[in-house]
């Protein structure tokens, strides 16, 4: 797996040998990116942005937005087999002020400093059901930015229904990848 633009473009990205952990795939990843930049559905600029990275894994994600110029990236991961991992992804970019990891589970609480994102990115793993209580508890505690996008990435055949909070702009299938692009009302 490899950072696939940007300032790091090439750089590898250290990924587990556990069947736990379900690291964002290079197509999807840069599928995501290119909607980022090209749709007309929405205006989000990757460069200068606050990006939270729930269920950040090895960082794939953040790490592509830190190469992309993001001001600031928060990794929220709390799987102690995957933690040292994404800590030495990062520690290899040499950004120490431009991140921050946080430890902890998501669904028993969303405790983060007050910043409003400009994008959050959800890649729970697809067993996990409940991604409308996360949703719920971003509209909640107001951690979006008002013209920010939340971005949900599950398996093709997740058919969960997501929080009323969340207007589903575009939606896009990729291999065994669905990723979910949209905005709280």
């Amino acid at each position: 797996m490899r950072i696939i633009s940007g300032n790091f473009k090439g750089r590898k990205i250290l990924t587990p040998n556990d069947v736990k952990t379900r690291p964002l795939k290079d197509l999807t990843k840069e599928s995501i990116f290119n909607i980022l930049k090209h749709s007309n559905k929405f205006d989000i600029r990757i460069k200068n942005s606050l990006i939270l990275d729930l269920f950040a894994g090895v960082g794939s994600f953040g790490i592509e937005c830190l190469s992309n110029g993001a001001k600031h990236v928060t990794f929220v991961e709390n799987y102690s087999g995957v933690l040292p991992i994404l800590e030495k992804n990062l520690a290899n970019l040499e950004l120490y002020k431009k991140y921050e990891i946080v430890n902890q589970d998501i669904f028993t609480g969303l405790y983060l400093k007050k910043n409003c994102y400009d994008i959050i990115f959800l890649d729970p793993p697809y067993k996990d059901k409940n991604i409308s209580a996360v949703i719920d508890k971003i509209f909640d505690i107001k951690l979006l930015n008002e013209n920010g996008i939340i971005i949900i990435h599950r398996n093709k055949k997740d058919n969960e229904k997501y929080s009323e909070n969340l207007n589903i702009l575009e939606e896009k299938t990729y291999g065994i990848s669905k990723i979910l692009f949209g905005i709280l009302k």
